[in-house]
């Protein structure tokens, strides 16, 4: 049986109209969403789009502790050995080396952080700061303590809010559930956004001359649509950074996986353990080009060193960043994060800080992030704004009904 062109079009609008009702549904969850946690995931962008330099805005703020002058425009660093001795002598015996970073460039000073155990069962954490070209010890300050609640830097201030809100590890896990509940509205919002009659042009541009209604509504729309792109993968990464032990297991059911933070060292009887200098050398080893980036310290007995090393040459990969696990007794390497040589799961994982910081793609990637978390802030004002708008309007058909 034939069907007429008026049957047809008939059809298109039953369609189109069970779309809009779709639709309308879908709007309310992501009015919900937004209403209910805009506020928090404006803030979480905010202080994201912050950390994305917070190297070079510590480096502004402490001038005298964090950056240095080279003897000369070819000069090399002194040995490992000797800056981490300069470091150490300035801290009392019992401080623990928890973690340590290379100079991001010519100027900058090399940084050791210290867990440094106070009476009371409480922990500081207190950060000094070599010249590494003179192995000379510059100065120290106290970050942040365990038993405090704020820390006492600005960095970490910001940092601390990022990523638990000041409420610990339950602080954690309500962000990566925030970090959830943004993906679903962000979702939601495009379905929401989706041209239903084919208007891409007017779906992706903004309006100029119009009145402040539609102005926001556009940009509402827009900066969704477009800061999508990044906010997704970044929020995920965010998700696995913060709760690795949810992440991880689920992308286990599709591909295996590893998490460099779950290796842990087997002590051995009479055997010392290996310092940070031995580690990087391991690493070196593996891994002979790039630079060494970050070295986490093995605070505890069955602690692991991990160095983190980047700009590493090795064909078929994008990412250059490896991180390498060693067992603090026997030198032996653990885990490596080699997207050249995992399975899918691990290269999934490996990718996460990369995206997350924005170093996955250099200056371009770390304005992209930054800007991304600035949109979090457009698109919960605008979003409030729009909502309303939209309040005061129904509210003049009720009245003048």
């Amino acid at each position: 049986m034939s069907i007429t062109v008026r049957q047809l079009a008939t059809l298109d609008n039953a369609r189109l109209a069970r779309r809009k009702r779709h639709r309308k549904l879908w709007l309310k969850v992501h009015l919900w969403l937004g209403l209910l946690f805009g506020a928090y995931l404006a803030v979480i962008g905010l202080t994201g789009s912050i950390l994305v330099f917070h190297d070079e805005i510590d480096e502004w703020l402490t001038p005298e502790l964090m950056t240095v002058e080279p003897p000369s425009e070819t000069s090399a660093y002194r040995s490992l050995a000797a800056i981490i001795a300069a470091s150490s002598a300035a801290m009392p015996s019992d401080a623990q080396q928890a973690f340590a970073a290379y100079p991001r460039n010519a100027k900058a000073a090399f940084r050791l952080r210290y867990a440094v155990p106070i009476p009371g069962g409480a922990t500081e954490f207190w950060e000094t700061t070599v010249d590494p070209y003179r192995a000379k010890f510059i100065g120290k300050r106290l970050r942040w303590s365990s038993e405090e609640t704020f820390p006492e830097t600005f960095v970490d201030f910001v940092f601390f809010l990022h990523y638990s809100l000041f409420l610990g590890d339950s602080g954690e896990l309500i962000v990566s559930l925030i970090g959830v509940l943004s993906i679903l509205s962000m979702l939601t919002g495009l379905i929401v956004w989706w041209p239903l009659t084919g208007k891409w042009r007017q779906a992706l541009t903004i309006k100029v001359k119009a009145s402040a209604e539609r102005l926001t509504f556009d940009l509402h729309k827009t900066a969704g649509v477009y800061s999508a792109m990044v906010l997704l993968p970044v929020l995920f990464s965010g998700i696995y950074i913060t709760e690795p032990n949810y992440v991880v297991p689920v992308v286990e059911l599709f591909s295996p996986a590893t998490y460099r933070y779950w290796f842990q060292s087997t002590p051995i009887e009479s055997v010392p353990s290996l310092g940070m200098a031995d580690a990087v050398a391991i690493a070196d080893r593996l891994y002979p080009s790039g630079r060494t980036h970050f070295i986490y310290g093995a605070t505890q007995p069955t602690s692991t060193f991990t160095v983190c090393k980047n700009d590493v040459e090795q064909t078929g990969s994008l990412i250059h960043r490896r991180c390498v696990v060693i067992d603090r007794y026997s030198g032996t390497v653990l885990d490596v994060d080699d997207p050249t040589a995992g399975t899918a799961g691990e290269v999934l994982t490996h990718w996460q800080w990369p995206l997350h910081s924005g170093q996955a793609f250099g200056m371009a990637g770390r304005v992209m992030v930054c800007l991304s978390g600035l949109a979090c802030v457009l698109l919960f004002g605008t979003g409030i704004v729009r909502w309303r708008h939209k309040k005061i309007a129904n509210l003049s058909r009720r009245i003048y009904r």
